[in-house]
């Protein structure tokens, strides 16, 4: 059976904190999974099911950098 994927989220952080971020989800067995769309611009993509949307951003509301939500 394959996982329904909500609406992904896109956010822009610092370009140096694209590992970091990726890292992160990473540990939290992979609630999201974050593909990089700008590494330049910092701009990562998160794709989560309809279940872990919401602890996705809430990792991400946590974290201790700047994170902005973006529309991509």
């Amino acid at each position: 059976m394959t996982a329904i994927i909500d609406k992904p989220i896109y956010i822009q952080i610092e370009p140096k904190y694209v590992n970091y971020v990726n890292r992160i989800m990473e540990g939290y067995e992979y609630l999201g999974v974050v593909s990089t769309l700008d590494r330049r611009a910092g701009i990562l993509q998160i794709r989560a099911t309809p279940d872990t949307v919401n602890e996705v951003r809430e990792i991400l509301d946590h974290i201790p950098i700047a994170i902005q939500y973006v529309e991509y």
